[in-house]
């Protein structure tokens, strides 16, 4: 008779170096994440089974094991955008639960500033004009302004201010101010996001992400190697994913993403409400993501996301803590920043984040639940999990 699916955690986390890079190669920062996120769980390289890696290579994930030394039996490529992480870990603790990975590592890297600034083109910057894509490059629409189109049509249907996307990016430099990581850490005012030159209306450049180099690593890995690790696991409650739309006139509904369908899945199979969440790391390309994430979620309703946000509730001191470590917005965004979410929330359920950006519950102790959401595409997927401590 069948023992049923193993408990799968999150056994180590790492970030390579980060910010502005020269001289390193993505394959370089892959290593070095990987490096430090196994000692961070105290495995060795020949206990990792399974590998996903998506963005580097001709063969992703193969000439990535293979540049790491790995010759895993279980792999993933699955490439879904900026959510690649959140659905690649969603198969990897399916895949360990099932028995056909024990530990599964997850590794990304990119030197997407060190390329812009040399004028190198690189995959995470294309996206192609093939397919569907061809009915809309002719227009010139670029992916700030599909995000800047949904971003209008909430304001027109919900009465969303600009100043409430503002707002975001206000209180996620706040986040970042405490992590001496992040990019940029210097405050910023709503006015200051507002005054900022326009890039797609209504974002300013202060609407946007931050453009870095930089990787991450995640181990998963199932119950039974976890033992003497160094650090409490952090268990995988449930997941979800889903994508809804590449062409912009498939989209049914501007101001609905399919974090609606991700988070709904995620939340019911780990049997958790979004009003027990501690902290939300959300992919936050733009203001206007977070905002409609966690709408979507479950958060608020649909179209109360604009005042939901204010009183500095996303703030690491807020009654709903969002992208602790300053986020896309300024934290680091290499690229497909999806696994970073990961690796702060891990951080942030363990106690590990520095003082000033640690969230606290009542009782002084850590978070006990963390919601990750990641956005790819232009709202195209979506992959959501739900994370619990000890």
């Amino acid at each position: 008779m069948s023992a049923g699916p193993r408990k799968v955690a999150v056994a180590g986390v790492a970030l390579s170096d980060c910010g502005r890079l020269d001289g390193v190669t993505p394959y370089a920062l892959h290593a070095q994440a990987a490096r430090r996120a196994l000692a961070d769980c105290g495995l060795e390289r020949s206990a990792v089974d399974g590998f996903a890696s998506a963005g580097l290579g001709t063969l992703a994930p193969v000439d990535v094991a293979e540049y790491l030394g790995l010759r895993p039996r279980w792999v993933d490529s699955t490439s879904v955008g900026g959510a690649t992480w959140e659905v690649m870990a969603a198969h990897a603790a399916d895949a360990i639960a099932l028995g056909h990975a024990d530990v599964v590592l997850l590794v990304y890297g990119s030197t997407a500033r060190a390329d812009l600034k040399a004028g190198r083109r690189t995959a995470t910057l294309s996206f192609g004009t093939g397919g569907p894509a061809q009915f809309e490059a002719p227009y010139g629409h670029t992916i700030v302004a599909k995000y800047a189109m949904a971003a209008r049509r909430h304001m027109h249907q919900y009465g969303t201010t600009v100043e409430q996307f503002a707002d975001v990016a206000v209180q996620t430099r706040e986040n970042a101010r405490h992590n001496p990581a992040a990019l940029h850490r210097t405050p910023i005012t709503v006015d200051d996001v507002l005054s900022a030159p326009v890039i797609a209306d209504p974002f300013t450049k202060l609407h946007c992400c931050v453009r870095s180099d930089g990787g991450c690593a995640v181990v998963l890995a199932a119950r039974e190697y976890l033992d003497g690790a160094a650090h409490p696991p952090v268990w995988v409650l449930g997941c979800g994913t889903a994508v809804s739309h590449t062409a912009m006139s498939q989209w049914d509904d501007f101001t609905v993403t399919p974090a609606a369908v991700s988070g709904r899945l995620a939340f019911a199979r780990a049997g958790v409400r979004p009003q027990e969440i501690d902290v939300a790391e959300l992919y936050d390309a733009f203001t206007y993501m977070t905002l409609v994430t966690l709408e979507d979620l479950g958060f608020c309703a649909k179209g109360e996301g604009g005042p939901f946000v204010g009183g500095n509730r996303l703030t690491v001191s807020g009654a709903l803590p969002v992208n602790t470590d300053g986020g896309g917005l300024s934290a680091c965004h290499p690229g497909m920043r999806g696994l970073f979410l990961l690796v702060e929330a891990v951080r942030q359920l363990r106690g590990e984040a520095e003082e000033g950006r640690q969230v606290r519950r009542p009782d002084g102790t850590p978070p006990r639940l963390a919601v990750v959401s990641g956005t790819g595409g232009w709202f195209c997927s979506s992959g959501t999990l739900v994370l619990a401590r000890g």
